[in-house]
């Protein structure tokens, strides 16, 4: 019923910039890029402006009430959050799959260490996006015998970041008015802010933004139903995020309580045999707990999920860490929420104006927790 949230950056349009002087197609990142560039240039060539489909009279009444949806949605954006809408979402862009792009994380099976893969533009992210299965599939098998666990997802949106004005796609209007509202303001938000090397931050931030702005977009046009459903929704991704969160801490405990000797033991699977068994015993224990801790006490209280989702929720490190990409801080934004009236738009122009700023701490999330501090 919900769909995975993973926002892929649009890293197709690196392949467009001046960054092609430093990269050629001889390079397995030229020949990256040069894919995504291939495959953003087809979707930006199928564009309609999607007044124009909406006018046009063969144009399903379903579709034509979506397409009104995101139009609004995006106009809420900019006008009551401030986010810089530009021309993003005015068009539309029919694909032939019902798969945009397969986004694969990957997470060593014995530590919190991610791979990750850097690009120009938006630096170093722990994600990678496929147009092609194919090519998807090889990276994945690379990754589990280098000794990771896997996750590869589809997703059905992505963000150039404000440099194109990028179309809404078919995959994405596939989605309910619920998450296609969210997914508007989701993206539009990184338009907004986008701190270099911080992805966790940035699609956490995003996620909030695009939940509590949804909900928000719902109320101002009288359709107090369906924004009760989307805070009832907001609601247990938040409550998950705590799952996720108690789950990350529980597994660092533990490998710190087996530490390997050296880095070795992560670039050679063949050292240190007994400490690595005990660190996947323990993991095992601290999955088990956690799929107790989803059923017995995290399961009852969600409202929109469909039943029996914490059963069967995929619980491993690559599975956990991309789940937190979208889930972490999320009480900080919220408390931050709270105490600016209830409102999203002060929360935007709060975080824009801190989280980029490294005089004011470590980090965003630092940063962000510093506001209205003394």
């Amino acid at each position: 019923m919900v769909r995975p949230r993973v926002g892929w950056i649009g890293l197709v349009l690196l392949g467009l910039l001046g960054g092609t002087a430093l990269l050629t197609a001889a390079t397995p990142l030229g020949r990256y890029i040069a894919r995504a560039a291939w495959e953003e240039g087809k979707i930006l060539r199928g564009r309609r402006a999607i007044r124009e489909v909406i006018a046009d009279s063969t144009t399903p009444a379903a579709t034509r009430a979506k397409l009104e949806l995101v139009l609004a949605a995006r106009a809420y954006a900019g006008d009551s959050l401030g986010l810089p809408a530009k021309e993003v979402f005015t068009q539309f862009t029919q694909l032939s799959d019902d798969t945009l792009v397969l986004v694969l994380s990957g997470t060593r099976r014995d530590a919190l260490v991610s791979a990750t893969w850097w690009f120009p533009v938006v630096g170093r992210v722990p994600y990678k996006g496929f147009f092609k299965t194919d090519a998807a599939l090889r990276a994945e098998r690379e990754l589990a015998a280098a000794g990771y666990d896997t996750y590869l997802r589809p997703a059905p949106a992505f963000s150039t970041l404000g440099w194109f004005n990028d179309p809404l796609l078919s995959t994405t209007l596939a989605s309910d008015s619920i998450f296609l509202a969210q997914t508007v303001i989701h993206e539009l938000t990184h338009n907004r802010l986008y701190v270099k090397n911080e992805a966790v931050f940035n699609e956490s931030f995003a996620e909030f933004v695009g939940n509590r702005g949804a909900a928000e977009f719902f109320r101002s046009r009288g359709d107090s139903l369906t924004a009760t459903r989307a805070e009832a929704r907001w609601r247990d991704e938040m409550r998950l995020g705590v799952a996720w969160e108690r789950g990350y801490r529980a597994l660092d405990s533990m490998f710190k309580a087996h530490p390997y000797s050296s880095d070795r033991a992560l670039r050679d699977t063949t050292a240190e045999p007994a400490v690595r068994a005990r660190r996947l015993t323990g993991r095992d224990s601290v999955y088990a707990w956690l799929r107790r801790l989803l059923v017995d006490s995290i399961g009852p209280q969600l409202e929109t999920f469909p039943a029996g989702y914490a059963t069967r929720v995929r619980l491993d490190n690559a599975a956990l860490l991309a789940r937190r990409i979208y889930a972490t801080g999320l009480g900080d934004f919220e408390a931050l929420w709270a105490r600016s009236g209830m409102r999203v738009r002060p929360v935007i122009d709060s975080v824009g104006r801190v989280a980029a700023d490294g005089s004011r701490g470590a980090t965003p999330f630092a940063r962000v927790n510093a506001i209205g501090q003394p």
